[in-house]
């Protein structure tokens, strides 16, 4: 029983938070220097690494250093955009720290897991994540302890047993007596709800894709150009030679590569979503997993729990049916006994308070057992009468005489609880949630989106389909048992008679139709679902093993947060298509121009570094990307490579073919070699900035503007670029005059392109 075991007062629990400290283990700061060093062991630094190798091989040790510069900015960066990403996580994870039922001064109160102490009575239910080590005192429980084990099968606890921090209850109930906290426990480290398991999101795949195609596009191009060199050669030792010769084949090379190496992309990955997700908190949504965010850009269809979501996160008592020759007062009274007074539903609230309005008190029980999906009712002995509180449906399988005496109850005007007294049906509540006054613009603004919502409801049929009605949700509402493979999911509102279990089987079946399923849920039993669905959501009243499988946790009751959820993934989707976009076609554009110059010309049009200086300038403001102003658009994304591609290919063909034009005009008219070589350096770098500008807007580039952050780049960029090419620094000198003239045909070239651009763009 309960009773006996009274808890710490106040004054003492804080007395032992003063000596001990809060529940936490201070986490290890991030070291930078070992993240430095790891940026510098990957697939990308190890091409850099073996061009500077190169480079020393061939005698060039002004160019190895130049690379090395590269490699060691690439590495810095990452390092950088690593840290702040993490500082972003962790202030989210403090947020989602578990709060825990303790009783103080003989009171059970909800109070964040970092202020327990050794010595507190917690509450335990099938769902909660411990926050310290605890022994058991009273009830059976099951523990899934893999978090501590690597053991998925669930341990079974008896009395006066121990339970770990960091590990869920699966079954039963019952109090337990903290014996340790912080780093005494035996995971020694700090509880929280932060998913750190996840897959890789379908961005991620992308992006790692995109590695794939320019290190094709370069092998392919490197072929020509020996193909070219063989022929050109005539014979063995003449093509040995040639490649040998001042090392430019082999710089070319090396070249070719270091321009396919997406050096800023982790660090615009790491920005973007790190950059969203600080914004979402504070909008009142918690990321606890950054795929959630990318997600979302793609998401169409959305399961909504209607209480919490769509109705408030509150119920009240409409009407109360007495079925037994007992006043109203005494049954409500026994009614009370069987609510979970440690961890209170919505439900429980709802008749707790309905009691307490009519001048009653709540009775005190014994042998409590709370509400479970698989019981469908709690129960509990209350003056000596066996109790159960629960669903109607359940407890009239006890009662075979139920259905007789409800004939006159509208089970439609709500959602009915039961009391069932020594197992004779004793009444009926029937609860009403209200509607949320933000639902029916939010569903509104959810479609305009092109998601189709579908409510999720426990409720009968014919209440769900009110309900439906009341937020404009058009469409039919069905029960559970008649979803099947010929349901014409564009067709459903809403779903009734819908258990915590049903909804894993729903979002494969969703998902197995090819829709990107978004899903809230709060039980114990969503949870499976919630980390099934592509962007699961817990919501703010969620059960702590939930909120651990769900990709956001909303802060907010309501379907608002859930918009904001959706316009930050569209956002950070419209950031990563400009980067994808601008990085495939200035690599293509760049190494074509030139492949076609040493085909043609007979050199490399660019110095190595020139080269150099170009991919450091272009990675500054690709990774400024991840802060850009963008337009949300109003439908599902696609993330489609072939697509993309072709765009890229497409605006790498304008810039190609015309600067292939420029160099063929500034070959036949007297330009020297290191002129032409400089001024298509020039060309080169406002060409990237142009592409930057024309694929981030659906309007003509000069019609919008970018970030101030990238803007600021941008400008910083052109102006090294013009002072390095009038200089002559690290390439060779040119004129205002050329300068002008190179000036004038980028911006040309840049109208031509976006001329032809966004009109195919729009009616693709």
């Amino acid at each position: 029983m309960a009773e006996k075991f009274t808890g710490l007062t106040q004054a003492e629990a804080e007395k032992r938070l003063q000596e001990n400290g809060l529940n936490e283990v201070p986490e290890p700061k991030y070291n930078f220097w070992k993240e430095f060093a790891g940026k510098l062991w990957n697939l990308s630094a190890w091409i850099l690494e073996a061009a500077i190798i190169l480079e020393i091989v061939l005698g060039k040790v002004v160019q190895a250093l130049f690379v090395l510069g590269m490699l060691l900015f690439a590495a810095w960066n990452g390092a950088t955009k690593k840290k702040q990403s993490q500082r972003v996580l962790d202030s989210i994870s403090h947020k989602l720290t578990p709060t825990v039922a303790v009783k103080r001064d003989g009171k059970w109160v909800k109070i964040d897991s970092k202020k327990l102490v050794v010595g507190d009575l917690i509450s335990l239910k099938r769902g909660d994540v411990l926050a310290a080590d605890a022994k058991i005192v009273q009830g059976k429980m099951a523990f899934d302890e893999s978090s501590i084990t690597g053991e998925s099968d669930p341990v079974k606890k008896e009395l006066e047993q121990e339970a770990f921090a960091g590990t869920t209850v699966v079954q039963g109930d019952g109090l337990a007596i903290v014996t340790a906290t912080g780093k005494n426990s035996r995971s020694g480290k700090t509880v929280n709800l932060i998913n750190n398991s996840a897959a890789p999101g379908h961005l991620q795949q992308l992006l790692t894709r995109i590695i794939y195609y320019l290190c094709l596009l370069d092998g392919v191009l490197t072929l020509v150009i020996v193909i070219t060199a063989w022929f050109r050669a005539g014979s063995l030792a003449n093509f040995i030679a040639l490649m040998g010769k001042q090392g430019n084949m082999l710089s070319f090379l090396a070249m070719m590569f270091i321009a396919s190496i997406p050096v800023a992309m982790p660090s615009t990955f790491a920005l973007s979503n790190s950059f969203e997700a600080t914004r979402l908190s504070k909008e009142g949504v918690l990321t606890a997993d950054l795929t959630g965010i990318q997600d979302a850009a793609n998401l169409n269809l959305l399961l909504l729990d209607k209480t919490g979501t769509i109705t408030e996160n509150k119920t009240a008592v409409a009407s109360w049916d007495n079925f037994t020759k007992l006043s109203d007062e005494e049954v409500l009274q026994l009614a009370t006994g069987a609510t979970d007074q440690r961890n209170q539903s919505i439900i429980d609230a709802a008749i707790d308070e309905y009691v307490t309005t009519q001048g009653l008190v709540i009775k005190d029980s014994s042998n409590f057992v709370p509400f479970t999906s698989d019981t469908g009712y709690s129960t509990a002995t209350v003056d000596g009468h066996n109790v159960k509180l629960g669903s109607f449906k359940q407890l009239s399988l006890i009662d075979k005489n139920a259905e007789s005496k409800v004939e006159h109850v509208n089970f439609e005007a709500g959602r009915s609880v039961a009391v069932l007294i020594d197992d004779i049906l004793a009444g009926v509540f029937i609860l009403k949630d209200k509607v949320r006054a933000d639902s029916k613009q939010a569903l509104t603004e959810l479609k305009k989106r092109g998601i189709r919502p579908i409510m999720l409801t426990g409720d009968n049929q014919k209440t769900a389909a009110a309900v439906a009605q009341e937020v404009g949700l058009t469409g039919d509402v069905i029960s559970i048992h008649d979803l099947n493979e010929q349901t014409k999911t564009s067709e459903l509102a809403g779903i009734a008679d819908v258990l915590p279990e049903d909804k894993l089987k729903m979002v494969k079946m969703f998902q197995e139709e090819g829709f990107i399923v978004g899903m809230t849920g709060d039980g114990v039993n969503d949870s499976p679902a919630l980390k099934q669905a592509e962007v699961g959501i817990a919501v703010s009243n969620a059960a702590d093993v939930a909120k651990r499988s769900s990709k956001m946790v909303l802060l907010d009751d309501g379907l608002t947060s859930i918009v904001k959820i959706l316009d930050a993934g569209h956002r950070v989707y419209q950031r990563m298509t400009t980067w994808s976009l601008t990085k495939l076609s200035r690599t293509a554009e760049l190494t074509m121009l030139l492949t076609l110059g040493y085909i043609f010309f007979n050199y490399l049009p660019m110095a190595f570094n020139a080269m150099v200086f170009y991919t450091i300038m272009n990675n500054m403001v690709t990774m400024m990307i991840g802060t850009d102003r963008t337009h949300i658009t109003y439908k599902p994304e696609n993330w489609n490579m072939a697509k993309l591609s072709k765009i890229a290919f497409s605006l790498a063909s304008g810039w190609t073919i015309l600067g292939a034009i420029f160099l063929w005009f500034l070959n036949t008219h007297g330009f020297s070699h290191g002129e032409v070589s400089t001024m298509n350096y020039v060309y080169l770098v406002l060409s990237a900035m142009f592409i930057v500008l024309i694929t981030r807007t659906k309007k003509y580039f000069w019609q919008d503007y970018p970030s101030k952050l990238v803007g600021s780049v941008q400008i910083a960029d052109v102006v090294i670029t013009f002072i390095l090419a009038l200089c002559g620094i690290a390439m060779a000198k040119i004129g205002f005059a050329a300068l002008g003239i190179t000036i004038l045909v980028a911006l040309v070239v840049a109208i031509i392109v976006d001329l032809f651009y966004q009109p195919a763009m729009k009616n693709r």
